[in-house]
């Protein structure tokens, strides 16, 4: 296992650590409860430093992107983000990913940690633009700064309008003396907050700053990370898309853009126009259990028409949810299904996402 710089740190605050996509992680510190709390009503930091940073470059390499990637690359200008996604030849997904715009020409691709040398490889394979493409991921950590509270506390150490900084976008500036850091308006759990990209040398002193400001700052781990996605209906990779799940089956039409030509583009445009025979869904437990990845879906008939693909208690609205793909014809709001749970039939109902709803 790969460990991150701030392992002993980790284990110094009591994390229990676990193998997660090869990396050495910190799953939980005082609890999945108090920690997903801690992000939605005050401010918690992340350790994500097993994501992937790529840096794109070259004449071409907005058109490059536009070839590989599903969203409008086009759209972007320095300073902004976009949730986008590496589709396959075979109607499926190779990662979804964050695009960061630096600068003209240069780009950063951030990947989901298990999926980096996938991706390179099928990046590589694809670069007929002639661009550079620079793997920097052993160079950086990242830390996301994630809760209501993350602007008061980044206030203390940086004199970056940080106010300024909406939502997909980001600014490169000095962070507690620090320079050149990556200050990005993005997170996975639907709070207010920011993600920071910094140099590894940098990251120690990064850390014990932020926790020595006015503000109680806690250490969140990656169940919470999860818990708090969940509630959000964002999609994680290797549950609730993969290689064989298609985009417009997962909802992710809004970052497919069919103004360009990408790869199998056509092949997504006619699931777009004709529909698809299933759709990922939010599910709401009607009676008591909790829906595991690749429970089957029931309908009264007791016939299987979905599968489970993420699914927790929210700790937010005290009740069991889930997502899971649906054969379509059953798809309508509060339709009262089954998930079978140690082959026990539990009531559920399609429910509308996200679970939890406002904040960003």
């Amino acid at each position: 296992m790969k460990k991150l710089i701030l392992s002993n740190e980790h284990e110094e605050l009591g994390a229990k650590m676990i193998d997660f996509a090869g990396y050495y992680m910190p799953i939980q510190y005082e609890g999945v409860k108090a920690e997903h709390y801690t992000v939605r009503n005050k401010v918690g930091v992340f350790d994500v430093s097993h994501m992937g940073e790529v840096f794109i470059s070259g004449d071409k390499s907005e058109e490059f992107l536009q070839y590989i990637t599903s969203n409008d690359v086009s759209k972007l200008s320095p300073g902004k983000v976009q949730y986008t996604y590496l589709p396959n030849t075979d109607g499926g997904i190779v990662d979804d990913l964050l695009l960061y715009m630096i600068s003209k020409d240069n780009y950063l691709l951030v990947l989901n940690a298990s999926n980096i040398e996938k991706d390179l490889e099928w990046i590589k394979k694809n670069n007929n633009f002639d661009c550079q493409i620079d793997d920097k991921s052993a160079e950086y950590s990242l830390l996301a700064i994630q809760g209501p509270q993350s602007i008061q506390l980044l206030r203390e150490i940086t004199d970056l309008a940080l106010n300024d900084i909406k939502y997909y976008n980001f600014k490169i500036g000095n962070i507690a003396g620090i320079n050149n850091v990556i200050i990005s308006r993005t997170g996975y759990t639907g709070e207010l907050g920011f993600e920071l990209y910094v140099n590894n040398n940098d990251v120690k002193d990064l850390w014990n700053i932020l926790f020595n400001t006015s503000i109680e700052l806690k250490p969140i781990g990656l169940a919470a990370r999860d818990t708090l996605r969940l509630e959000k209906g964002f999609c994680l990779y290797g549950n609730d898309i993969d290689e064989s799940t298609s985009p417009i089956e997962a909802g992710l039409g809004w970052v497919t853009k069919f103004t360009k030509d990408f790869i199998n583009s056509d092949f997504l445009k006619n699931q777009q126009i004709n529909g698809v025979k299933r759709k990922l869904v939010g599910l709401e437990l009607l009676d008591r259990g909790i829906a595991r990845k690749d429970y089957c879906i029931l309908n009264k008939g007791e016939e299987k028409i979905g599968v489970i693909t993420s699914g927790t208690m929210s700790p937010t609205l005290g009740k069991s949810i889930a997502l899971g793909y649906i054969n379509s014809e059953y798809i309508e709001e509060n339709k009262e299904l089954f998930i079978l749970i140690r082959n026990k039939k539990i009531k559920a109902k399609i429910t509308s996402l996200p679970f939890v709803k406002n904040n960003e």
